[in-house]
C-alpha cells in the first residue's frame, strides 16, 4: 500500500476531528454510518457548540459511550469556537486541551490532516507493534510510540501509522493473525517463534 489513508470519511479537518473522538472503542465502520447526518446537521463548530446533549445524541447513539461522547463533542466544539477561532489546532498541546482529544487522536489529526510525523497508537499499532517486533514487549502506548518514532524515519511515520492498523484489522488480528496470508512473516518475531 504505497499510500495508506484513514478509513474514516470525513471532508473537513473539525469533521474528521468529530469522527475520531467518536471511533474510541468503535469501529470506523459504525462511525462512518453516523457521521454523514452528523456533519450535515453541524458543519462547524459553531453549531454543534450552541445544540443540546439531546440532539447530538440522536445523531449518535449508536456508537459507544454516547453520552460521554455527546458531551465531549459539544464541550470540544465550544472550545473550538471560544478558544480557536473555530479552527482545529495544529499542535497536540493544544489539540489535547480539547474534550476527548487524549494523544492518540491528537495524533492521528496531526498525522492525517496536517501530514506530521506524528504516530497514533491505537490497540491495533500497539499489538502489531509488539507482535513482530518494531518493539519490545512494550508496556503501554506511549512508549510504543516513542520507540516507533525513534526508529521509523521522519519521511515514512504518517504512513507507518496506517500500515500498522491496517495490517492489524485486516491480517495480524487480535484474536486469530491470518499468518498464511502475511506478507512480512518472514520479518515477524511472533511467527518465527512458532
Amino acid at each position: 500500500m504505497p499510500s495508506p489513508k484513514t478509513e474514516l470519511h470525513y471532508d473537513t479537518p473539525f469533521h474528521l476531528l468529530l469522527a475520531v473522538i467518536l471511533s474510541a472503542q468503535c469501529t470506523d465502520k459504525r462511525i462512518n454510518l453516523v457521521t454523514p447526518a452528523l456533519f450535515e446537521r453541524f458543519p462547524t463548530p459553531a453549531e454543534l457548540a450552541v445544540a443540546t446533549e439531546e440532539e447530538v445524541y440522536e445523531y449518535i447513539k449508536s456508537v459507544t459511550f454516547p453520552n460521554n461522547k455527546t458531551k465531549s463533542l459539544i464541550k470540544a466544539a465550544k472550545l473550538l469556537v471560544n478558544e480557536f477561532n473555530q479552527e482545529v489546532p495544529s499542535d497536540i498541546d493544544s489539540l489535547m486541551k480539547l474534550p476527548g482529544v487524549g494523544r492518540k487522536t491528537a495524533n492521528v489529526m496531526l498525522s492525517v490532516v496536517w501530514n506530521k510525523a506524528a504516530m497514533a497508537v491505537d490497540t491495533h499499532v500497539f499489538r502489531v507493534s509488539n507482535r513482530i517486533g518494531l518493539t519490545r514487549n512494550s508496556p503501554n502506548p506511549l512508549v510504543t510510540e516513542r520507540t516507533l518514532m525513534k526508529y521509523i524515519a521522519e519521511e515514512d511515520v504518517a504512513n507507518a501509522h496506517h500500515w500498522l492498523i491496517l495490517h492489524g484489522r485486516y491480517v495480524c488480528k487480535a484474536r486469530k493473525p491470518d499468518c498464511l496470508e502475511c506478507k512480512i512473516k518472514k520479518y515477524c518475531k511472533a511467527y518465527q517463534g512458532k
